[in-house]
């Protein structure tokens, strides 16, 4: 344990868990200065931007502050990581990584092709879901506002950060320490728990400005993770996306395929919800098929054919990412 702590890995992980318990001081000062603001905005008027920020806030609960203060502490303590990386990589003799570079077509390619994988695949699902009656078509399509909004720009931003958070840093640092097989396990349960940082619906925080109601929040949290529903039919499926991406980054030596992977089902899994209403009598639910198209049995059975696909995609790539002729 001490090896592992003394680790650029365990650095990263203590600067996740930091980064949760920041979070739970912060969040009833930020959830008090959120109903402020709210309450500010409705005594007189203020700036549009704003205006806007204050009715967001007025209508959070305390679970929607945690997510900020989660960002703003991961960010806060972002420095203190790279310090750590930067004295252990000094006391090891270890040099930073050296970045390769790719031709940019290669890049383009591994981007569509991971996108057009598994967005295909998701959408796919989603429509055979149509068909048995699990899901139905909205009556009106959304505006090409909404479309950009939820789907276009979500589609962009959060495979990059991520994909750099998680597969890059992360996996990185992990890749130094153990076996990829290892890595790629240990990465991916860090990128499900990190994403399910919420408490069960329904839950309540009986006096959300209260100094600890932040470590409450924790604990009705951690306590989501003992249900066998959400772990089974949701924690599993995430999980298993996390795994794919960090396969695939291992498997081409780069993030491009794994972003491109990320962007897919972002894309399709945004776009479906928002032509798509969810059928919720349908037999299939809730093991089958969860609240959308990222949990349940039928999203477990997509990504073990995604990984057959993504298998033989790969292998029109040159290994980790270059030939030969270009080293």
């Amino acid at each position: 344990m001490k090896r592992f702590l003394q680790s650029e890995v365990g650095a990263a992980l203590l600067w996740v868990l930091g980064a949760i318990l920041l979070a739970a001081v912060i969040t009833p000062w930020l959830y008090q200065g959120g109903k402020w603001l709210a309450a500010t905005a409705e005594a007189r008027e203020l700036p549009a931007l704003i205006e806007s920020v204050a009715g967001s806030c007025g209508r959070a609960r305390i679970d929607r502050f945690y997510d900020r203060a989660l960002l703003l502490s991961a960010l806060l303590l972002l420095p203190l990581l790279r310090r750590r990386i930067k004295r252990l990589r000094h006391e090891t003799h270890t040099g930073p990584d050296r970045r390769k570079r790719y031709p940019w077509r290669l890049i383009v390619a591994q981007i569509l092709v991971g996108c057009a994988i598994a967005g295909g695949l998701l959408w796919a699902m989603g429509l055979w879901l149509e068909t048995i009656g699990a899901y139905a078509t909205k009556p009106t399509p959304p505006p090409f506002g909404k479309i950009l909004s939820k789907v276009l720009i979500p589609a962009i931003a959060a495979p990059l950060l991520e994909e750099w958070l998680f597969r890059g840093i992360l996996l990185g640092l992990w890749l130094r320490f153990a076996k990829p097989i290892t890595a790629c396990i240990g990465t991916s349960l860090v990128f499900a728990f990190v994403h399910f940082l919420e408490p069960a619906d329904g839950t309540v925080i009986a006096d959300p400005a209260h100094p600890l109601a932040g470590f409450q929040l924790v604990g009705k949290i951690l306590a989501h993770f003992t249900d066998p529903l959400f772990f089974s039919t949701e924690f599993v499926v995430l999980f298993g996306v996390g795994w794919i991406l960090a396969w695939a980054r291992v498997r081409t030596g780069a993030l491009w395929f794994s972003i491109g992977l990320h962007a897919g089902w972002v894309a399709a899994f945004k776009g479906f919800n928002l032509f798509h209403v969810a059928v919720a009598d349908h037999p299939l639910r809730p093991w089958g098929i969860g609240s959308g198209l990222s949990s349940g049995l039928m999203p477990l059975l997509m990504l073990a054919i995604t990984v057959g696909v993504c298998h033989f995609a790969m292998r029109c790539f040159p290994a980790n990412g270059l030939s030969h002729a270009s080293r």
